[in-house]
């Protein structure tokens, strides 16, 4: 979608090219040009820095450059002023009525408003979560499950193709303890001392058993037991409003010969090697801190086998873009997954992307909540849902940098206040509607065939415009950057500068006063502000309430 900023950006580009033609500027015509929102309102709507960027090459100071573009900037349509400032900054402002027609892109737009195709023909498998099949899904794997989820959808929004995959571990050891500790609970016999402990372990035996009379072997007991874990697992990431395109079985790696065919391309490529009777990566070409061993001694393939083995499928499967979302404790993985696209022959810059999720800690009464009722261990995603509901959850988990720890605190979660901060971008979405529904009764025209821009000048509703403008901007680079909290601290702002718009701007009329154009176009700001709120509010999985 081509916003207002767009077109500016587009018209100034052609200006600047236009100017090297001539020989008035030497150099070369950047690709783009990168427009900023002044943070002070009175430097302009936009401001650019391309005069700092010419000036080198075209042999001027940029304050020059700035004053030869100046005066061609200042004549495309729908700028008011273009001012230089400091070094040479071009500080732009935009004609208001020109820049109220936003409220007409954004209403014809609807729930596309703030998609793109940055992203448009890029094929990208998104892997999150992967947890075993051996337990409850714990507050580690919620994080992902809430920021994974809405990088997807951001990633979709621009224009990417995504599959939304999750790896399921269903091979090893623990898989083995996990049936032999269900087998152990279900015939009264102690659990093995590294098994799995929790009352989830004895709800297991006793589904298992009922579904299966007459299972004896701990083999059976696993199979049964992961069928009916696994189950739950999709269950509640579905009430958590977290999907996937596909569940990838380890085992299916195996069975269908990736991890051989995958070690036989890395072989063709030159990186495996043999050394004291163990087959090896040799990582240590491409970054890794060591070479890693893929068949051991005795023939048994390591677990980094089928990582590489999996990598490849990926490839193979027609994505472009191989995104892993770890746990902290994985941080290791990072310069060995690269090192796997590099010997795969990809380019790990590219092909390849690993984010790392900080640990997670909830209080509650002023106390760490840590050990989980069903789990044994730490606290559930199920039961962070119960204590505060789909929304609160998802949107505190999705509303911080991944890479950096977060505390949860629940009793802020379930306050209605302003410091609760899904509470506070909801109820302005759940005002609007309060505000609209008003529009209605009093009988006030709305739609676009009775919106008149020019009607919209105060400096509260200019504010307002130019928050809506940046929306696609930030779809856009938390869809480039993999930040999906973009979208929620944009959020925040744009409730916060509503607020300050409907307490400065009045959108019903007063008393007896008969309905008018300044009504209506108001009316159709706050539209076009709910539209956002619950397009961006969308992404991140979070429902939009009209009434609160």
């Amino acid at each position: 979608m081509s916003t207002l900023a767009d077109q500016l950006a587009a018209s100034i580009q052609g200006l600047v090219a236009a100017a090297i033609a001539r020989g008035d500027l030497a150099g070369t015509a950047p690709e783009s040009i990168v427009l900023e929102r002044p943070k002070n309102r009175d430097h302009g709507d936009y401001a650019t820095s391309i005069a700092l960027q010419l000036a080198k090459a075209a042999g001027k100071n940029p304050r020059e450059v700035a004053t030869l573009l100046q005066a061609e900037i200042a004549s495309l349509a729908g700028v008011s002023a273009v001012d230089i400032a400091g070094p040479g900054f071009i500080n732009i402002t935009l004609d208001r009525a020109n820049q109220a027609e936003l409220v007409r892109t954004i209403l014809d737009g609807g729930d596309t408003y703030g998609h793109g195709d940055s992203l448009k023909g890029v094929a990208i498998n998104l892997e999150f979560i992967s947890a075993n099949p051996t337990g409850p899904l714990h507050l580690g794997h919620t994080r992902w499950a809430a920021v994974g989820d809405a990088l997807g959808r951001v990633l979709k929004a621009a224009g990417a193709k995504v599959t939304q995959e999750f790896y399921i571990n269903d091979r090893g050891r623990q898989m083995d303890l996990f049936g032999q500790s269900v087998q152990a609970t279900a015939l009264g016999k102690p659990i093995p001392e590294d098994g799995y402990q929790g009352d989830y372990i004895k709800d297991l035996a006793k589904i298992v058993v009922a579904e299966n009379p007459g299972i004896k072997s701990s083999e059976e007991f696993r199979e049964a037991a992961y069928k009916v874990q696994l189950t739950q697992q999709q269950s509640v990431l579905s009430t958590f409003h977290t999907t996937f395109d596909v569940w990838f079985s380890e085992r299916s790696l195996h069975e269908s010969g990736a991890v051989e065919h995958g070690m036989e391309k890395l072989r063709e490529q030159g990186h495996v090697f043999e050394q004291d009777g163990a087959v090896w990566l040799r990582t240590t070409d491409f970054g890794d801190d060591k070479d890693r061993v893929l068949i051991k001694e005795n023939g048994e393939l390591t677990y980094f086998a089928s990582d590489t083995a999996y990598y490849i499928n990926k490839r193979e499967r027609g994505n472009d873009i191989c995104i892993y979302m770890l746990g902290a404790d994985h941080h290791g993985y990072i310069h060995r997954l690269r090192a796997v696209a590099a010997c795969a022959g990809d380019n790990p810059d590219y092909n390849i992307h690993v984010l790392i999720g900080q640990l997670v800690k909830i209080m509650e009464g002023g106390e760490e909540v840590k050990l989980s009722k069903r789990a044994g261990t730490i606290i559930t995603l199920e039961e962070l849902v119960e204590k505060v509901g789909v929304d609160a959850a998802r949107y505190t988990l999705i509303r911080y940098p991944v890479d950096t720890p977060m505390v949860m605190d629940i009793d802020i979660l379930r306050s209605n206040t302003n410091e609760n901060p899904v509470y506070y971008v909801q109820y302005a979405h759940a005002r609007i509607a309060a505000v609209l529904r008003n529009v209605s009764e009093l009988g006030i025209p709305t739609g676009l065939d009775n919106f008149d821009a020019s009607q919209l000048t105060h400096d509260r509703e200019n504010e307002l415009l130019g928050t809506l403008a940046e929306f696609p901007r930030v779809v856009a680079q938390a869809a480039e950057l993999r930040e999906p909290h973009r979208v929620a601290r944009y959020l925040e702002e744009l409730a916060g500068v509503y607020h300050g718009f409907y307490a400065d701007c009045r959108v019903l009329p007063l008393g007896d006063e008969a309905p008018a154009s300044i009504h209506s176009a108001r009316a159709n700001l706050c539209a076009a502000t709910m539209q956002v709120i619950a397009n961006g509010l969308s992404l991140l999985g979070v429902s939009a309430p009209e009434r609160m």
